[in-house]
């Protein structure tokens, strides 16, 4: 009874729709990488910056590109390297002889869905540029400040193997992504597919039939009707409690800020709009506790040692915490 009166709160036919086409869409050309997926719709649902990491050749890149390419928005992409400015990304202030004054020449982070390849290979200088435009939406030059225009959207790719010519994110960079999704490799039969898909010459095709399903101005909308999506108290506190463990488990030297709690409730939202629900589950706010903890969380020196992952903590942190029923 209680699930029929929630179903009759918010109509979410569109966005179902919608996320079913940009799917079908993908699944053509990516093969596999199915919570990846989900995760990186549901990140742009909840409004957040997605930090992607895999080592070469798992399609991070393609994935990203193909998400962007399926809404009909401004897209760049920024490859990073260890020479590039914050001038380089953010744009400078030119001299117009013309009119004897300086204009301000936009970078390419003045879009909507902002690609970054390879973040982790800029140094801290131009790392730092990225942090106003990321949080606040916003950009300051030269005393004026230059407002992003909505949806804005970060999706950055890391490689977590290769170290030579890389600097490591800081850890408030990296609070200020929604998720680090981790692209494993693909299976012996999906490995098959692949094989097979790029032996036919199926890929190349079935890239220039990539159709925007979403405008900007669809987004934005959709965000707001997720944002309104209903939470029950107890689940609020529920994820309090985790974050709050994560602060004082002994497993860790640093644990979930406040923007984790945000995090986990807006992304446990997207996710129940994905699932075609108007009200978030237990089990929501569960699947999106990895993807959203594992970058914000440091383990202690005994813990790494051992060999312990992230993702071993957060699961502990879960079995520790009652789940509300």
């Amino acid at each position: 009874m209680e699930d029929e009166l929630f179903e009759q709160r918010t109509d979410l036919s569109k966005l179902s729709n919608a996320v079913e086409q940009i799917k079908a869409t993908l699944a053509k050309i990516i093969v596999g990488q199915h919570e990846s997926i989900d995760l990186l719709i549901a990140g742009i649902l909840a409004d957040g910056h997605i930090l992607i990491e895999g080592v070469p050749g798992v399609a991070k890149t393609l994935t990203a590109k193909l998400i962007a390419r399926s809404i009909k928005s401004q897209y760049s992409r920024i490859q990073f390297t260890p020479d590039l400015m914050p001038s380089d990304i953010l744009g400078t202030s030119v001299f117009n002889p013309k009119t004897t004054e300086f204009e301000f020449k936009h970078g390419p982070v003045f879009g909507n869905i902002i690609l970054i390849d390879e973040i982790n290979r800029a140094p801290a200088k131009t790392q730092s540029a990225l942090f106003e435009v990321m949080e606040e939406r916003q950009v300051t030059i030269d005393g004026q400040t230059y407002k992003m225009q909505e949806p804005f959207t970060v999706l950055a790719t890391q490689n977590p193997v290769e170290h030579e010519g890389t600097y490591r994110l800081p850890e408030a960079q990296l609070d200020r992504f929604i998720f680090k999704i981790e692209v494993k490799y693909p299976s012996l039969d999906e490995e098959i597919t692949i094989l097979t898909q790029q032996h036919q010459h199926k890929t190349a095709e079935q890239l220039l039939d990539i159709q925007p399903v979403l405008s900007g101005e669809d987004i934005v909308a959709i965000r707001q009707q997720v944002l309104g999506l209903h939470v029950e108290e107890k689940l609020l506190v529920y994820v309090a409690k985790l974050i709050h463990e994560s602060r004082n488990n002994k497993s860790l030297y640093l644990g979930g800020s406040p923007r984790a709690s945000l995090a986990i409730v807006n992304a446990a939202k997207a996710i129940a709009a994905i699932r075609g629900r108007d009200f978030v589950t237990p089990d929501d706010i569960i699947y999106v506790a990895a993807p959203v903890l594992r970058h914000r969380i440091m383990l202690t020196p005994d813990k790494e040692m051992e060999g312990a992952s992230p993702d071993d903590i957060i699961a502990q942190l879960i079995q520790k915490i009652e789940v509300p029923r």
